[in-house]
């Protein structure tokens, strides 16, 4: 059971050994850079305690090598290239549900929990359905559903799981919502019980995020031009801008009746950033989203079936089909416009069922 010192992996705890499981509570240890604040060690002790309350054996588990290779390395080099990555997706898929969950079948567990807000459901069959890539026969198929609290479904971090995956991951609070689990934390008399949750990027935390790349990335002071190339602001690198963003960047040249600038467009080798009051309007708002390095979850989505899909956390359910291409690639048929980052992931969805996704190309 990861252990986060939260109150979800807490109550996730306790709801599994009031299910008769046997569990072993693990806390996981990850890179945090000598500039940044650090709070691992009180959210182990808090961990600790958790598992002292609940009775269950207690471990840590070092991970900080593969979390600055696969996450943090990872997001610095894609800012570099001017992508908007997510490290919270390549932390659930590293980190997560890759060295953790490898760490702890090798010692023997039959599953690992952790406190998401999302559910799994066993089926025996798949009409679309994804190969195993184990030697197992397809005996059942695992769904990977959204969670029940809409405002807390974490699904959307979790489009890379695949079949082997699925079938040894629990996730005891996904069919709660917030305040229940809240209840049961008060109920269960759990020492973490009144703790607020934590937010911002996996396992770092609340981080401005330019003010960390910039340890990484020189600024380099650029111009912020409207869609006729006319020059009416600066920024600080190109690099730090996500399209959408209605910050980041410094109008100079104001008229009256200015709205608020988006952020619609740039270009990383001149440096250029370009802004528009419409962000519904401009060459970059696109129908057709093509993105690579697809996975789908237990399903493969067929082009004649109409799918939704999220662009960006909790955003906006959006209608679309999908154009399957090949393993690693698909495009995706939005029915209105839309304005994506390269880097950024599009998950799909089918009903609350999570079909997988992939990364803008």
């Amino acid at each position: 059971m990861g252990l986060s010192g939260g109150v979800d992996s807490a109550v996730s705890a306790a709801m599994l050994l009031k299910l008769g499981y046997e569990v072993v509570g693990v806390f996981i240890k990850t890179w945090h850079p000598d500039f940044l604040a650090c709070n691992e060690e009180e959210e182990r002790r808090d961990a600790m305690r958790v598992a002292a309350y609940l009775d269950i054996p207690f471990l840590t588990f070092d991970f900080e090598d593969v979390y600055k290779k696969e996450v943090g390395d990872y997001m610095i080099s894609e800012y570099k290239l001017g992508r908007t990555p997510n490290p919270d997706v390549m932390c659930n898929k590293h980190v997560k549900f890759g060295a953790f969950l490898n760490k702890a079948v090798s010692m023997g567990a039959d599953f690992v929990a952790t406190g998401h807000y999302a559910r799994v459901a066993q089926v025996e069959s798949i009409k679309y359905k994804v190969e195993r890539k184990d030697s197992k026969p397809n005996t059942s198929y695992s769904i990977l559903h959204t969670g029940v609290d809409p405002a807390k479904d974490q699904s959307y971090f979790l489009w890379t799981l695949n079949q082997e995956q699925l079938s040894k991951i629990l996730f005891p609070v996904g069919g709660l919502e917030k305040k229940e689990v809240r209840k049961l934390a008060k109920k269960f008399k759990l020492p973490v019980a009144e703790k607020r949750d934590s937010q911002g990027i996996c396992f770092l935390g609340p981080v401005d995020l330019k003010e960390f790349l910039k340890h990484y990335i020189k600024e380099k002071k650029g111009d912020v031009v409207n869609e006729s190339g006319e020059v009416i602001g600066f920024h600080e690198g190109s690099v730090f801008s996500t399209l959408g963003e209605r910050h980041g960047f410094t109008i100079t040249k104001k008229r009256p009746n200015d709205k608020r600038y988006y952020i619609v467009g740039k270009d990383i080798e001149k440096n250029i950033v370009v802004v528009s009051e419409n962000q519904n309007q401009h060459s970059n708002i696109l129908k057709n989203v093509r993105m690579s390095k697809t996975n789908w979850v237990s399903e493969i989505p067929t082009e004649s079936k109409k799918h939704t899909a999220q662009i960006r956390y909790h955003g906006e359910l959006l209608n679309c089909q999908i154009k399957v291409i090949s393993k690693t690639e698909a495009e995706v048929i939005f029915e209105k416009p839309v304005l994506v980052a390269s880097g950024q992931s599009i998950v799909v969805y089918d009903g609350d069922d999570c079909l997988g996704g992939g990364v803008v190309k």
